[in-house]
């Protein structure tokens, strides 16, 4: 009798052990998604010239300098910088898509005159046609668009 009643005991607490319930499937990705910060992305947008830099502050800082220079080289290489030489700041909206196609557009110029912004974009599409490979930046090792707001002095 003894044995029997341990027997049962031991039973119960063990069916008890496999009873125990699976997580809800959207519960978890709710809770995971709560957890990431959407404003910020893993990696940066890079360049190869960047890549082999140690840590991703200075791959960012290369990146960000090495667009800065090759947009003004592009754009003091012929007429666009006489045309335009009232203009001190220019701010591109520079978009980096996941299949690796930049957009660089104005954002902003510097100066209230009476530029055609559109007459602008269209000109500076055409210098920047030939622009560098740029990887997309990363999120959780996914591959994400990203946009950033770069301002280029022209007279300095």
């Amino acid at each position: 009798m003894k044995k029997g009643s341990v027997l049962l005991i031991f039973l119960l607490i063990s069916c008890q052990l496999f009873d125990k319930k699976v997580p809800d499937e959207n519960a978890l990705l709710q809770e995971e998604l709560q957890k990431i910060n959407w404003n910020q992305v893993d990696e940066y947008p890079s360049l190869t010239t960047c890549d082999s830099l140690p840590n991703l502050e200075q791959q960012k800082q290369c990146f960000f300098e090495t667009i800065s220079q090759e947009i003004k080289q592009k754009i003091n290489a012929d007429s666009l910088a006489k045309v335009y030489k009232k203009l001190d700041t220019i701010h591109f909206k520079v978009t980096v898509y996941p299949d690796k196609v930049a957009q660089i557009q104005v954002e902003k110029l510097s100066d209230t005159s009476k530029i055609n912004v559109q007459k602008l974009n269209v000109n500076l599409h055409k210098k920047l046609k030939t622009f560098s490979l740029i990887e997309p930046a990363t999120k959780r090792g996914v591959k994400v668009k990203t946009q950033f707001v770069l301002p280029i002095i022209l007279n300095n």
